[in-house]
């Protein structure tokens, strides 16, 4: 249970999508105007991750590792599908980001309208992908720890951009220097909140 816990803190703050990684810049970017469409953004990534992580781990460890297909049959045992990982973890992760956006566009119109091209364009996030190849890559034992750390890494970069979205609604207000305003601004506050959750490194877990 500590080693689950320990994935899911590190996943949030240490290995975080957005500032230990760079990934999932370009929804993070444009969609951190205001506040609202962050949360739902980043609600959305959490749910997408949260699902895609667990499938893909019963996925590459029952059918495409060297030797998952052992359970069919002994003769299997030489099979490695590994070489499909990209193909299927892009199919699951696009099935999850429809079924997430037919939910938004049900219940939730005015968030729909606002989320625009890159509700749908989650497919492509490389966070989402990320996640996935990062837990293939780092082996996890068990369903619980792949969980973990889906969801950890969901929650890491929701509050990466409604971290950023709440700072970007403050500096308009700001006197900004002309050149600096809009992106440039934002790439340097990214900076700095990359700088600032390099602090916790040094937790011990």
């Amino acid at each position: 249970m500590q080693e689950i816990f320990n994935i899911f803190v590190k996943s949030i703050f240490v290995d975080n999508m957005v500032f230990a990684y760079f990934l999932g810049m370009c929804s993070y970017l444009a969609v951190s105007k205001t506040v609202n469409t962050s949360v739902g953004l980043g609600l959305a990534v959490v749910f997408v991750l949260g699902i895609t992580v667990p499938v893909d781990y019963l996925l590459n460890d029952y059918i495409l590792k060297p030797g998952a297909l052992v359970w069919l049959d002994a003769g299997f045992a030489d099979v490695d599908l590994s070489f499909l990982s990209f193909i299927l973890f892009i199919a699951i992760i696009a099935s999850m980001v429809q079924l997430v956006e037919m939910v938004v566009e049900k219940f939730s119109p005015a968030l729909y309208s606002s989320l625009g091209i890159f509700l749908p364009l989650i497919a492509v996030n490389c966070a989402i992908l990320g996640g996935s190849l990062f837990m293939q890559e780092r082996e996890y034992q068990s369903l619980a720890q792949a969980t973990s750390f889906g969801l950890g890494s969901g929650v890491g970069w929701f509050l990466a951009i409604v971290g950023i979205a709440a700072i970007r609604e403050k500096i308009r207000y700001s006197n900004v220097p002309a050149p600096l305003r809009g992106l440039g601004i934002t790439f340097i506050i990214t900076g700095l909140m990359g700088i600032a959750f390099m602090s916790f490194l040094g937790i011990k877990l």
